[in-house]
């Protein structure tokens, strides 16, 4: 992998973490992950169920305290934050259960009391057009409305920084567009960084300025949308060439006739692996979806 850790102890990398190593039981979950956000970026992090996105979320932001490794916010250690640093956050779970016993506006209330910077006529607004209806206890609420009550409650507060943990999984459509319009709304004008877990590719296409992929607890790759298209390539190689292959690749396939298809990344000086240009091999180009199941399937 070519990405570049940012210097995370810096104020201004909004979310940073190195190292980082957690498991359950006997499981490794999280391996040796560094990852950093560029302030005003959308990162897109995306994995299969499973692979360790909600985990390393949550130690990210201090939710989660890991076996080994550090995670910063705003230059704080994310397990010691101050009240300033966490008026900057807003965080969303993938299944969000706290005050359920409040109605949505009572909430919504409560919990702006602790934004200074919190958007009232924002919240009763979405709450409207979401068609929320305000007096109703949250826990008893669909899945879906309630993620929604969530995310009006995160965006509401106006952070600096927004982490959602597979914000549209419950989302129908049309909530879930307006979701990544809002998303890319923020950053484009408010310069709000976004970290944002899913497994639904086309989320990523609309919104996301970066993509981090983690795979069986390891990052393997961080990079801009925009470059995977020129960095990454599947490379095909018949069955008597097998032994050509470049030992550094993302993903690997044998096929049935022997035959393999290999996930590879241009070399510095641009050019791909000698294994590429040997008579026989094709490169074929890879899109955002082909490379996540190249790589996840």
């Amino acid at each position: 992998m070519n990405a570049v850790l940012r210097s995370i102890s810096d104020d201004d990398a909004p979310l940073a973490v190195q190292g980082l190593t957690h498991g359950y039981g006997d499981g490794a979950v999280l391996n040796g992950i560094d990852l950093s956000l560029s302030p005003g970026s959308v990162l897109g992090l995306i994995g299969r169920n499973g692979a360790g996105k909600s985990t390393l979320i949550r130690a990210m932001v201090g939710l989660l305290k890991p076996h080994t490794g550090t995670a910063w916010v705003f230059g704080e250690p994310a397990l010691a934050l101050s009240d300033r640093a966490k008026a900057r956050i807003a965080y969303v779970p993938q299944q969000p259960e706290a005050l359920a016993w409040l109605t949505s506006q009572q909430m919504l209330d409560y919990v702006g009391r602790f934004y200074p910077a919190w958007d009232a006529r924002f919240a009763k607004d979405m709450l409207h057009a979401w068609d929320i209806q305000p007096n109703r206890v949250l826990g008893k609420l669909s899945p879906g409305e309630r993620q929604r009550v969530d995310l009006i409650r995160a965006l509401a507060s106006q952070p600096q920084l927004l982490v959602l943990d597979e914000p549209a999984a419950a989302l129908d459509p049309v909530a879930r567009r307006d979701l990544l319009r809002e998303i890319a709304l923020r950053a484009g004008e408010a310069g709000t960084t976004v970290l944002f877990s899913t497994h639904i590719v086309s989320d990523l296409e609309r919104v996301a300025s970066d993509i981090a992929f983690l795979h069986n607890g390891k990052l393997l790759l961080q990079c801009p949308v925009d470059d995977t298209k020129e960095r990454f390539a599947r490379l095909w190689l018949p069955a008597h060439m097998s032994a050509a292959a470049p030992s550094n690749t993302l993903g690997q396939r044998r096929h049935a006739d022997g035959s393999l298809s290999l996930v590879v990344e241009r070399q510095a000086d641009g050019r791909w692996p000698e294994a590429a240009y040997l008579p026989g091999a094709r490169v074929d180009a890879l899109g955002l979806e082909d490379l996540f199941v190249e790589i996840a399937g």
